[in-house]
């Protein structure tokens, strides 16, 4: 088993590999992060920025600047693990995505816009919270296709499609973006599970599957019964299909 230790930045999404993940870096400890990132691999440089990102089970992604209720006197939690407990690893799912950042742009107000993208899963091992931001021992996940990956991405697609079709309906507008859809199983399997109006569990299941022909079976099943669902709720909000939602971490 080969690990490595990477910079830990848990939020309330779910990053997939191929997917793009704006950042709105506002917290101290995240821009400490940031500042080492373009400090280990200056914008002249080819070395990938690297950081894991992990979906929280139980925590607060913004961690309390300010006392409030139910106890007005009571001081904020500070440090790399504010937030998450004692323990931090029990507050996050324990598989995540890392992100090679391709954009760190440092504001004005000393905050970063970021622009990162899901490279490869992680299994997370452990977490420190000694320094200035959390970092853990992750190990990297080959991704196993598994039986019929090819002909489950080929239906997987077409019940997109239908999806998307009754997206624009409920919209009332159409969603497409010009891109093309891919046909590579795990591409397809990572785009759908991105790009499907899904909650953050159902998502986290999706990334965790054991094999691209899992996740695929588990999307085919989920798209068709959202399909359904949709028929009957005519507003439905439209995603991008490459792109999550900016995260305020």
């Amino acid at each position: 088993m080969t690990t490595v230790r990477l910079p830990l930045f848990p939020l309330n999404t779910v990053l997939f590999p191929g997917l793009v993940l704006p950042l709105n870096v506002f917290e101290e400890r995240y821009r400490a992060m940031m500042r080492d990132l373009v400090k280990a691999s200056p914008d002249d440089s080819d070395e990938p920025r690297r950081f894991a990102v992990v979906a929280i089970r139980d925590g607060h992604e913004v961690a309390p600047a300010e006392p409030g209720l139910p106890d007005a006197t009571a001081v904020p939690e500070r440090g790399a693990a504010a937030g998450f407990g004692s323990d931090p690893l029990k507050s996050f799912h324990k598989i995540g995505c890392i992100a090679d950042a391709a954009t760190i742009r440092e504001r004005a107000d000393g905050s970063f816009e970021v622009l990162a993208t899901g490279t490869t899963r992680v299994l997370l091992h452990s977490v420190d919270a000694s320094g200035p931001y959390l970092t853990a021992e992750l190990e990297e996940l080959e991704e196993d296709p598994g039986d019929e990956a090819g002909a489950l991405a080929e239906g997987v697609l077409r019940a997109f499609r239908n999806y998307q079709k009754r997206l624009a309906g409920a919209r009332e507008r159409s969603l497409s973006t010009g891109a093309e859809l891919p046909d590579e199983p795990s591409v397809v399997s990572y785009l759908v599970a991105a790009a499907a109006v899904l909650d953050t569990p159902t998502k986290q299941r999706l990334l965790q599957a054991p094999d691209t022909a899992s996740r695929l079976r588990d999307e085919l099943k989920l798209l068709r019964a959202e399909t359904a669902v949709i028929r009957n709720l005519p507003s439905l909000p439209a995603v991008d299909l490459t792109r999550g939602p900016t995260s305020m971490n």
